[in-house]
């Protein structure tokens, strides 16, 4: 048996979709580390199911590249550096984050399932 490898080093970051029915945990390379699923989105299908895990990996790859720039910031790092870098700023994040809400469609009912 091989030992349990340790978590990769570097930033991570959880992000949930709205309902809080996915969540996953990512590096900032978008490597996931942690999904949880509710067994309610397996009635969705695989498809739409496997596209929800991507966004969320995507949004949370942008939010820990976000807290390593910041990290590095406060260790006091340029700006300049960490720009060519390309980790993202905390005005990238918010930006993705209003672009993804115009494009979600709103809910047939705001009820859910008990």
């Amino acid at each position: 048996m091989f030992p349990p490898t340790p978590p990769p080093a570097g930033t991570t970051a959880a992000v949930s979709n709205r309902s809080g029915t996915v969540s996953v945990r990512t590096t900032e390379q978008g490597l996931p580390l942690e999904l949880r699923i509710d067994p309610r989105e397996l009635r969705y299908g695989g498809q739409r199911l496997a596209d929800e895990i991507l966004t969320l990996c995507r949004r949370s790859a942008l939010e820990a590249g976000a807290r390593r720039r910041d990290e590095l910031a406060c260790d006091g790092m340029p700006a300049e550096i960490l720009d060519k870098l390309g980790l993202p700023t905390r005005a990238d994040v918010a930006a993705a984050q209003a672009i993804e809400d115009e494009e979600e469609p709103t809910p047939a009912s705001w009820m859910r399932p008990l």
